[in-house]
């Protein structure tokens, strides 16, 4: 089978990643393909649904043009400095060009051990490919940037992790998968020629208009503080929780990327970190804004000496960049949580607005969901009592409501463009963690049916499908899913 693979990471030099042939696993089989993301990438016409696809998307066969390598990279884990991560189960195809113009990595998941492996079996579980198969194929439907899933294949295998599990391979599309952490390798190596040739290889690739600035290193920084804090601000709008924002986890092309103990808020506790090793807390759905302005920071530090030949300049530009991250972020977070809440003018009075919904939500244990489409339903009929329901402070409630309903109403408002406004942003239908529990469950048993449902579902996240309404349902107190894993 011939693939339109082109190469560009495989022809840097030989310190960015290691030459790796994918592990051979014993039986491969599709369990999921996404024939519109194939189509979508320029892959529609080779039919990878088939046993054939099935024996190059497990790795057992390569194309001609695949010129397989795993990435070397360092990052910061949980704020501690390690200096050579790498990819330790995954192995990078190829590059293929949409019809789009885009460029995009197609990288095997779970491929078998590699030079960065650390000790680890190279592996992955169904459990952790279906729950990034299904949360990032519900990102992109959300509109949120996310690297892609085209297919999951079973590996005819088992893999050890707190007991035997199905073994299996994610095949993942990104935009690229250059992290902060690539950067941070070559800089802690002080190997200033490789950070250069990587700095502009990620300005070709994703960053093109600041190629021609005056200062084309600085405005890399720019453009990739602007990008995260945009992307972080829609995570924390749709209550996502990414769940392990190592910097070798931050892409610098803004995607979503490494979907490991990621969950959903289902009630609104702002300090919620779902992630089992997260015993403090870092990455909680609050912290998110913080931990992107670190990570931001380890990469204007390690791009300092691209920045100017004198040292304190240097470092003066890199700060300055950095520093105008909270403004961007802060511009982003309101922006969305204005038309979550119908509104466009963007008065100090309406941010106190927002905060004051939010601080209520927290005390009364409101969904982070639900409310807010009740919200617009509130908005559509005002004499819905749908919203209240969600707060035991009524007189709380209904006090947000009066000043919300003077808001709303003021300099002349639009109600039928607020209420487009609103249905753009608030979603009716997340992964709900009990929900992605339920098709790891039912596929470990064999049963995909669980699985192929919820992502008809989550397909249309905007849309009210009242015959799929129990999916906008919280879960009962016995399908709490409190904690999330990793996988490896």
């Amino acid at each position: 089978m011939n693939l339109p693979f082109n190469n560009t990471y495989a022809n840097l030099p030989e310190a960015f990643f290691a030459r790796q042939l994918p592990v051979p696993v014993a039986q491969p089989s599709i369990v999921a393909f996404n024939t519109a993301l194939a189509d979508e990438i320029g892959l529609g016409g080779a039919d990878l649904n088939s046993a054939e696809g099935a024996e190059i998307l497990s790795g057992n066969t390569l194309p001609e043009t695949a010129s397989p390598i795993s990435m070397a990279y360092g990052g910061h884990q949980f704020g501690n400095w390690v200096p050579q991560l790498g990819d330790g189960r995954a192995v990078l195809l190829g590059e293929v060009l949409g019809a789009d113009g885009v460029r995009r990595d197609v990288q095997l998941k779970g491929a078998g051990r590699t030079p960065f492996s650390r000790g680890g079996d190279g592996r992955a579980a169904l459990g952790p490919v279906l729950r990034e198969y299904v949360v990032s194929e519900a990102m992109a439907a959300l509109g949120v940037p996310t690297t892609r899933a085209l297919a999951a294949v079973t590996s005819g295998e088992t893999v050890m992790r707190e007991g035997p599990e199905t073994g299996a391979i994610l095949t993942r599309i990104a935009q690229s998968h250059v992290r902060v952490g690539t950067f941070q390798y070559f800089f802690a190596r002080s190997d200033f020629d490789s950070l250069r040739r990587l700095s502009d290889y990620v300005i070709a690739r994703h960053y093109p208009d600041v190629r021609d600035q005056e200062n084309p290193y600085l405005g890399l920084l720019n453009a990739v503080i602007v990008r995260q804090a945009r992307l972080i601000a829609k995570w924390m709008s749709i209550g996502f929780v990414h769940g392990v924002m190592n910097t070798d986890n931050m892409s610098v092309a803004g995607e979503t990327i490494d979907y490991g103990p990621c969950a959903f808020l289902d009630e609104f506790r702002p300090f919620t970190a779902f992630s089992f090793i997260d015993r403090q807390n870092r990455y909680a759905w609050k912290n998110q804004a913080t931990i992107g302005h670190w990570n931001l920071s380890r990469l204007a530090q390690s791009l300092v000496p691209l920045l100017d030949a004198d040292d304190e300049t240097a470092q003066t530009l890199a700060q300055t960049s950095v520093d105008g991250y909270s403004e961007e972020f802060s511009k982003a977070y309101f922006d969305v949580f204005l038309q979550k809440i119908g509104l466009t003018d963007k008065r100090p009075q309406n941010r106190v607005i927002i905060g004051t919904l939010l601080t209520l939500m927290d005390k009364n244990n409101a969904d982070f969901t639900n409310t807010f489409v009740d919200l617009e339903r509130l908005l559509l009929d005002d004499t819905s009592t749908d919203f209240l329901a969600h707060f035991e402070d009524k007189t709380g409630a209904q006090e947000w409501i009066t000043r919300w309903q003077k808001s709303v109403n003021a300099r002349g408002a639009d109600r039928d463009a607020q209420l487009k406004l609103m249905a753009q942003v608030n979603p009716r239908f997340i992964p709900r963690n009990h929900r992605v529990e339920a098709v790891i469950v039912a596929a470990n048993q064999g049963d995909y049916s669980v699985f192929e449902k919820l992502n008809a579902v989550l397909a249309k996240p905007f849309a009210d499908q009242p015959e799929n309404a129990d999916f906008s349902l919280p879960p009962q107190n016995e399908e709490i899913v409190p904690f999330t894993y990793c996988g490896t």
